[in-house]
């Protein structure tokens, strides 16, 4: 039996219950989900409002890598039966989900809680997608605080 990947970059809504559908096997028995969102106020670094905020990405890249992500997830976890990792993309008002990452298995004790943390923190690091973020004090682009090492 194989095992279902997803990777998408989309300006469509994030459907759950879809994705669900495609990384869920007849042995599947749980699901861990990380899901982004555009937050409409920030408390620190310094606090601030956000009114929007615009992804862009480098398409081939960006999928290229967000596949290398998964194969990651696979390499670390076997077990893990379904993933999907989906980054929206365009301008996404505060309280708009930007970013998933689910993990399926047989078991919620078959690592898919770190499987979901892992694919998340790896999709930061190593995903060329770039934010823009936008505010009553005008626009920045944000830039995140990893770096990664040559060849990752």
């Amino acid at each position: 039996m194989a095992f279902p990947t997803i990777v998408s970059l989309t300006t469509a809504e994030i459907d759950l219950d879809d994705l669900l559908r495609g990384i869920t096997l007849p042995t599947t028995g749980a699901a861990a989900i990380f899901t982004g969102i555009v937050r409409q106020v920030t408390r620190r670094n310094p606090a601030h409002d956000t009114q929007y905020l615009e992804y862009e990405a480098y398409r081939p890249m960006a999928e290229a890598k967000m596949r290398q992500v998964a194969e990651e997830i696979r390499n670390r976890w076997p077990v893990v039966e379904g993933i999907a990792i989906v980054q929206r993309l365009g301008r996404l008002e505060p309280q708009t989900p930007t970013v998933l990452i689910a993990c399926t298995a047989a078991h919620r004790d078959d690592g898919v809680f770190d499987a979901a943390r892992y694919g998340i923190d790896r999709l930061k690091e190593i995903v060329p997608v770039w934010k823009k973020e936008t505010g009553p004090g005008g626009e920045w682009w944000v830039e995140g605080d990893h770096v990664p090492e040559p060849g990752a």
